[in-house]
């Protein structure tokens, strides 16, 4: 399915009846991730899914975006489908956009229940390598920007970056780097504590993306919440372990 929001192709599916669940895939990924989980609960709710502009079958921005223009992207696209209550699991990135839709003080749409999976959101404290190495990063950078020297060495910034940028970083269009960036630099840490709706946090224990000291954190933070953590599971835990998911997801969605 398609629709337009701001002129902007958004690709979506809608399956099932009855009470709504909304998922948000993470960075680089789409809305197909989800398939297993659309095919499966949508036997017993309303599932909704959205390739989030920029990735998937939707359209790419015009400008970078920082997660406040996620959110409003994603209020306008359940307003466009006249939703007015919902609940929302999200993977990754898309778990960022949730926590800070779910901490507004005035939300367009009603949140019922939060499944955070994998969440990203919290800034980890870099290691005095890594702090030497984006110092490195940083230096080499403003170096190879001088007229002089670009024009010497055309390419360098770009196997600059290569050497030094996560794999998403390298595989992102120039506009979704700058996203990126303007993402993980913000920790949503502060924010954790304003989310109310009950919230289920699934976790890998081998993640190291987002790794479990953060959803540890998350559920001491946010103050109805519990977390389940998946044995030999990592950063992409609903796939590591589809079996046991399903059976976690339907029974806080209380499904028998």
């Amino acid at each position: 399915m398609e629709l337009l929001i701001d002129g902007k192709r958004v690709n979506y599916e809608d399956k099932g009846t009855g009470n709504v669940l909304l998922l948000l895939h993470g960075w680089g990924s789409s809305l197909q991730a989800f398939s297993p989980i659309i095919s499966e609960l949508s036997k017993y709710m309303r599932v909704v899914a959205v390739d989030l502009i920029g990735f998937g079958k939707s359209e790419v921005m015009d400008s970078p975006w920082r997660v406040d223009d996620y959110v409003e992207f994603i209020e306008k696209f359940v307003v466009s489908l006249n939703i007015d209550k919902l609940s929302i699991l999200g993977h990754s990135y898309g778990g960022r956009i949730i926590i800070k839709l779910a901490s507004k003080k005035y939300p367009v749409v009603r949140l019922q229940k939060i499944v955070l999976v994998n969440a990203a959101g919290i800034k980890s404290k870099r290691s005095l390598k890594a702090k030497i190495r984006l110092f490195g990063y940083k230096f080499g950078r403003t170096f190879y920007s001088l007229p002089i020297i670009k024009s010497i060495y055309p390419d360098a910034i770009e196997e600059l970056r290569s050497r030094h940028g996560s794999a998403d970083y390298k595989n992102a269009t120039p506009v979704l780097r700058q996203t990126l960036v303007n993402s993980v630099n913000e920790d949503l840490s502060p924010l954790l504590s304003k989310i109310s709706q009950p919230t289920l946090l699934i976790w890998g224990e081998n993640d190291t993306a987002t790794p479990l000291s953060h959803a540890k954190i998350m559920e001491k933070q946010i103050q109805n919440s519990g977390l389940v953590v998946f044995e030999n599971a990592g950063h992409f835990s609903f796939v590591d372990k589809p079996y046991e998911f399903m059976l976690v997801l339907k029974s806080f969605f209380e499904i028998s």
